[in-house]
């Protein structure tokens, strides 16, 4: 059964992030205050601290996974701070080893008699917000494709690769359908590479989720973002369907007016894969 393969230090999988960075993510998401870029951020990292915590052991972070995180907007190429600058594909290892920075916030926790105790934590930060520029996003997903042939080429019998595109606004440049079908041309002998969308629309309109038709999308870049998506395999629309998402056997990875809480939902079922971990 394809994207079914076992997730092993021998044979990891990987994801590749690719952020809007344009000028636009400068605007509040939803009815909120916080910016996109902000938003985007927070659910990054927060997603990646939940990817090391699932992959700890005993002897330490194993690497199941490697990352890779791009930024586009003024500047096309990884956005990771600090340490990881400039790093492409990152072992989970080593996203543990080397946080940019470590935030101090305040969490809400339910205190047992119906009110709420605020008890502060540690966050770490890889992946700074930042917004400027246009959107080349063709030029990212091609980027995306270059570390990824020779990741396939290297791993052959791993999860194949996923892409998640998180954007606000129109691709400026020749992307994104030339490049996108490049990379969901991309396999592994467990399938071909899964490329996700999610479209933060700045449109007073009902958030759409893993739709199975172009159908009620309300203008042609959702549209085309959409047939841009790879259609969910199985194993994925399981997940989504436990987590309260309804899915068909055509339903896309493509998300549309996600707020933040629909964002982080998003993005943890596509990050969710394989047929368990060793």
């Amino acid at each position: 059964m394809p994207y079914s393969a076992e997730i092993s230090r021998a044979n990891p999988s990987c994801f590749v992030f690719l952020i809007d960075q344009s000028g636009s993510m400068e605007d509040p998401i939803g009815s909120t205050n916080k910016r996109k870029s902000d938003s985007v951020a927070d659910a990054i990292n927060r997603l990646l601290q939940n990817l090391i915590i699932k992959c700890a052991r005993g002897d330490g972070v194993r690497d199941f996974y490697e990352v890779a995180v791009i930024g586009y907007g003024a500047n096309v190429g990884s956005a990771f701070s600090g340490q990881l600058a400039g790093r492409e594909l990152v072992p989970l290892s080593d996203l543990a080893n080397f946080p940019a920075r470590i935030e101090e916030r305040v969490k809400k926790v339910d205190d047992g008699a119906g009110g709420f105790l605020e008890q502060k934590i540690k966050f770490p930060i890889w992946f700074e917000p930042t917004s400027g520029g246009a959107t080349p996003m063709g030029q990212a997903l091609r980027l995306a494709h270059t570390w990824l042939m020779q990741w396939v080429k290297d791993r052959p019998k791993s999860f194949p690769p996923i892409v998640i595109n998180i954007t606000d606004g129109e691709a400026t440049d020749t992307g994104p359908e030339p490049q996108a079908e490049d990379i969901m041309a991309l396999e592994t002998a467990d399938g071909a590479a899964l490329l996700l969308n999610c479209h933060i629309s700045d449109r007073e309109a009902d958030a759409v989720v893993f739709p199975d038709s172009e159908a009620g999308l309300p203008d042609d870049f959702a549209r085309q973002l959409f047939n841009v998506s790879s259609v969910m395999p199985p194993s994925l629309r399981e997940l989504a369907r436990s987590e309260g998402f309804r899915l068909g056997p055509d339903s896309r990875g493509f998300a549309f007016n996600a707020d933040l809480v629909e964002l982080i939902r998003f993005l943890d079922i596509g990050t969710r894969s394989g047929g368990g971990m060793r």
